[in-house]
């Protein structure tokens, strides 16, 4: 008996098309690289319990069948990086009476590219061109990178099938936010919560009451001083968890450990925290919604020191510049990186959809001035929100500039020795010294203070385009 004896919606004969009779044990990437050489193409079937070339039905019991499949699916999510898209199902089959079964794998172009094969940490990209599977060149690695950049972890499909008794937190996390309304299925299927075989999307695991793996894995630390190179760690505990427990975990964590403290008002006395609570969790609802998910071995990072919390989040800006550090909070224009978790939290009523998160945020700092301002930095790898500890009545000291010793400079101001630390590691533009300094982008800013350091040799002053960038002359400084 033959394969195409009982498939009819399919050509055999053509590139597409893969068999093997069992899985080899003793050559796993012989096979694994044709699911991610298709995955990296444009797609193919995969039939196991088939034999190659002749297309004669090998098969197996139901019992074989299932341990096929289950050792498939381990290898799958061991060895290839991201999981492929994939709809396996059981073909059945009667031979002399007896039940048989083959495996079919149907494998879709991948949304994500390249799908990677590493095999004993050594990492491999293939492709399937003309019914072979080859290693790719360097401009196929090139081409499938730039088609996958737009696309994001947690719209995918999984192969955990949704169960509704498994989302209990999430629905109560709903209803909380929502006073006492029911999260329906209908709301979650208009979400893209899971398809139209009940399969859950990436994001939608992330969810899940059991979830407890890596990622969403929180790190939550507490520093004695200002930095984390020179003083002592107060605390550092690791959470790992669903979204909403994650989410809930960070709010307890800092709540129980932030300094809190009392204003004169007049006759009355006002109480305030470090941190104002809607500040943090709009910061925290932030980190969790813009995570870069596909970076594994990443945590959402809380830091708190003397005078201020930072929440690290994986993954910069999504398609968006590398902002440096900026005040303007209200300026920065979010473009979601996380359809699906951004939906579900919008719906939770912790989320705006229009995305004003970082404007409640300077709401709650309304009045804070020079060094209480809450602030982002933003890298190719990560953006950091920092929220200044309002009892701390010295503000936000930037502890990761040097401390320099210098000549005095002839003709200099009092802003020289924190315009040289501030441009002592990085060029900096005019605009960002004179956001640092709290000072206005004066012509006076930038002749007297910018060019005369720049005249003296203090400065080195260098043109990228049309701006212009400014460096501390190391040889004019020591560290001290």
């Amino acid at each position: 008996m033959f394969l195409e004896e009982i498939i009819t919606d399919t050509q055999l004969e053509n590139e597409k098309v893969e068999c093997k009779s069992r899985l080899n044990r003793d050559d796993i990437v012989g096979w694994l690289k044709t699911i991610a050489g298709f995955a990296n193409a444009s797609g193919g079937d995969f039939y196991i319990g088939v034999e190659d070339k002749t297309n004669k039905l090998i098969g197996f019991d139901r019992s074989e069948a299932d341990n096929e499949r289950n050792y498939f699916n381990n290898q799958v999510n061991e060895h290839l990086v991201p999981r492929p898209q994939m709809k396996l199902s059981f073909i059945r089959y009667e031979i002399k009476g007896k039940e048989r079964f083959v495996i079919r794998i149907q494998i879709p172009e991948s949304s994500i590219k390249p799908i990677i094969l590493k095999y004993k940490n050594i990492p491999s990209i293939f492709m399937r061109r003309d019914g072979f599977t080859n290693g790719a060149t360097y401009e196929e690695i090139i081409e499938m990178s730039v088609k996958s950049k737009n696309a994001q972890y947690d719209v995918l499909f999984s192969d955990i099938p949704y169960e509704a008794e498994n989302f209990k937190e999430l629905r109560e996390f709903y209803a909380a936010h929502n006073a006492g309304k029911e999260l329906t299925e209908k709301a979650l299927q208009s979400l893209g919560f899971y398809d139209e075989e009940k399969m859950l999307a990436n994001g939608a695991v992330l969810f899940g009451d059991g979830y407890s793996g890596g990622k969403t894995e929180v790190q939550c630390s507490v520093f004695s001083g200002f930095n984390k190179g020179s003083e002592r760690i107060v605390t550092i505990n690791r959470f790992n968890g669903n979204i909403i427990s994650s989410i809930n975990y960070i709010m307890e964590f800092v709540d129980q450990r932030m300094n809190h403290s009392m204003i004169k008002l007049g006759d009355t006395r006002k109480n305030i925290d470090a941190y104002p609570k809607r500040a943090l969790f709009e910061g925290v609802i932030n980190a969790v919604a813009h995570r870069d998910y596909f970076l594994d071995g990443t945590q959402i990072q809380i830091d708190m020191f003397k005078d201020r919390l930072e929440i690290s989040s994986p993954g910069g800006f999504y398609r968006g510049e590398k902002i440096g550090k900026t005040y303007d909070l209200s300026g920065i224009i979010s473009k979601r990186r996380n359809e699906l978790i951004a939906g579900i939290l919008v719906s939770c009523n912790v989320m705006e959809a229009a995305g004003t998160g970082f404007d409640k945020i300077m709401e709650e700092y309304h009045g804070a001035e020079g060094a209480h301002r809450p602030y982002i930095y933003s890298a190719s790898d990560h953006f950091t929100l920092v929220l200044p500890d309002l009892t701390y009545e010295e503000g936000v000291t930037d502890s990761r500039l040097p401390v320099l010793e210098f000549v005095p400079v002839p003709g200099g101001t009092d802003y020289d020795n924190k315009v040289l630390s501030f441009c002592y590691y990085y060029a900096r533009k005019a605009a960002e010294i004179a956001e640092y300094l709290h000072i206005s982008d004066s012509t006076y800013f930038r002749k007297q203070v910018l060019e005369n350091l720049v005249t003296e040799n203090y400065l080195i002053k260098d043109k990228l385009s049309r701006a212009a960038y400014y460096k501390t002359n190391p040889d004019m400084v020591e560290l001290r």
